[in-house]
């Protein structure tokens, strides 16, 4: 524990962080479920729990961290004038429920090629919609220029304090349902929730294992392995049909946090294989997933998995959300 405190030290976002954000967001959001499934545990060797994230409010774990800096946001300014954001979708969601909840407007800027599921949901919380162009670099410059014309405070999608600690109530409620969890396999993007899983879950657990699962590309058990970063600027984005994951970089606060605490192996998985795990949690759990679930699905079957520690028997499988477009299934 020792060390694991020391570790925590270092890191601007504490284990009473997230104890006051499940606090302060208890009262709106649910506390997801954990489903097993006999079949993956015979198909892995090894025991799986899957955290339902996508029985989340707004579908997905984001409501979490964006009501957590939702309401941070408003009690440190009453007059308010309202949020903005950039988001694939499942943070736009996540904000324009969190404005409506503390009862501001909002602004969520997309991406023109972001689903029409999550834009149509985006709008039915009450946000106004703003898209832009293809870049990484659109959703900023169309933000700060929302931002400055209407006097609204920035949620970032992943890479602040405030929304960490939000998601890091993941970790904290996953500890709870399944104490004896030996690892958590957690889709990852700009690193939000892989942040604020790792912890809580550390905290309470310190020889806990968090892995972070990518699409092919982000390079990211290289940056860990060397503690630097080295993907190419300005931010790209991954070929990938996972929307939700499809950021290469980590943020600029969630990379140190995961440098220190993730495991350095890294779960990269292709496309097909990320389609295998959608499948496999449809098919046989009932549970509709988007493909960044599919992927840790698919990281806890894949022979990288059946590789490791036959020890670490009781695997975490975050099914980050269910925002499915469910007429254009990729298979």
């Amino acid at each position: 524990m020792g060390t694991a405190t020391k570790v925590m030290a270092e890191i601007p976002v504490l284990f009473s962080d997230v104890l006051k954000a499940s606090k302060r967001i208890s009262p709106y959001v649910h506390r997801t479920p954990v489903f097993t499934s006999s079949t993956a545990d015979e198909l892995t060797g090894r025991k799986l729990f899957f955290k339902a994230e996508l029985l989340q409010k707004t579908g997905s774990f984001k409501a979490r961290g964006s009501l957590n800096a939702t309401i941070l946001a408003k009690e440190r300014n009453p007059s308010l004038n309202g949020t903005v954001t950039h988001s694939s979708g499942n943070h736009g969601q996540g904000v324009a429920w969190s404005a409506r909840c503390v009862g501001v407007p909002s602004y969520v800027v997309v991406p023109s090629m972001a689903p029409a599921s999550k834009k149509n949901a985006i709008r039915s919380y009450g946000a106004h919609l703003v898209e832009c162009g293809t870049k990484p670099s659109d959703r900023i410059e169309t933000y700060e220029r929302v931002q400055k014309e209407k006097g609204l405070e920035f949620i970032p999608p992943y890479d602040h304090p405030d929304v960490i600690a939000g998601q890091g109530t993941i970790g904290l409620e996953f500890m709870e349902q399944v104490p004896e969890l030996d690892a958590i396999l957690v889709p990852t993007s700009g690193g939000g929730m892989g942040s604020g899983i790792a912890i809580a879950a550390k905290h309470i657990k310190p020889d806990v294992k968090v892995f972070i699962v990518s699409p092919k590309g982000k390079m990211l058990e290289e940056c860990f392995k060397t503690g630097k970063r080295l993907w190419p600027e300005p931010p790209q984005y991954l070929d990938t049909l996972a929307d939700a994951i499809r950021l290469q970089q980590l943020g600029h606060i969630t990379f140190p946090i995961l440098t220190q605490l993730a495991e350095k192996e890294v779960f990269e998985m292709s496309d097909e294989e990320m389609v295998q795990g959608m499948r496999f949690v449809m098919q046989r759990m009932k549970l509709v997933v988007e493909a960044a679930s599919g992927a840790s699905v698919a990281a806890a079957m894949s022979e990288k998995m059946k590789a490791m520690d036959p020890a670490m028997k009781n695997i975490g499988v975050i099914l980050c959300g269910g925002n499915v477009d469910i007429d254009h299934l990729p298979w």
